[in-house]
């Protein structure tokens, strides 16, 4: 029995190591991201590629132009909105200026949405959540700003957002981002922003 309970400990000693050394990696890179702005543009419709705070995401645009479209023959179009990030870098010694080493180049993302009011089923009340890639290096003192996809086509085509085409109700969503990278001896570094989405079948001009 005392061989049985050694063992079972040493085992959890090990799992518990193992678990620590994760945290140790994902936390130990002397430089952060921090996050200046975070905002997302409307693929068409109202207020198209403008940038902004909220986004204002239109689940069917109807295009009266170019050809084939025109008002007589418009097109239904659902269109992809995208989000652009301004990173910059941090010490988490203030005193220390950071150098080539503390580097970070972001490789991916992730995008997950939510409601104020709790209601969160992916493909019933919000958007799935998704990865993406994106890629750009922040270094030194320097801002990098990112462009990436924040809400897909094919998230229109699904639940909630497809239903919206024929029902005039708004759906309002936070989407957290978080950007995902490493420093340039392999230390592990994230940052989350987020936004508000508002989903609706918004009026074409």
């Amino acid at each position: 029995m005392r061989c049985i309970s050694q063992a079972i400990c040493v085992a959890a000693m090990a799992v518990a190591a193992v678990s620590c050394g994760d945290v140790v990696r994902q936390g130990r890179s002397p430089s952060m991201l921090v996050i200046d702005t975070l905002t997302g543009s409307a693929g068409g419709g109202h207020g198209a590629n403008a940038p902004s705070g909220t986004l204002f995401s239109d689940v069917q645009v109807i295009l009266t132009s170019p050809a084939p479209c025109a008002p007589e023959r418009p097109c239904p179009t659902v269109f992809s909105d995208s989000g652009a990030v301004t990173l910059r870098l941090a010490m988490k010694d203030a005193s220390i200026a950071p150098t080539s080493n503390n580097q970070v180049t972001i490789n991916r993302y992730h995008v997950e949405y939510v409601r104020a009011d709790g209601r969160n089923v992916p493909g019933v009340d919000v958007p799935y959540p998704f990865d993406g890639a994106v890629t750009g290096t922040i270094a030194g003192s320097a801002t990098t700003t990112l462009r990436f996809e924040l809400v897909r086509h094919v998230a229109k085509e699904e639940a909630p957002l497809v239903q919206l085409i024929r029902n005039p109700q708004i759906i309002s969503t936070i989407a957290n981002v978080t950007f995902y990278g490493r420093d340039v001896v392999g230390n592990e570094v994230s940052v989350t922003g987020s936004l508000l989405i508002e989903f609706g079948n918004f009026g074409d001009q």
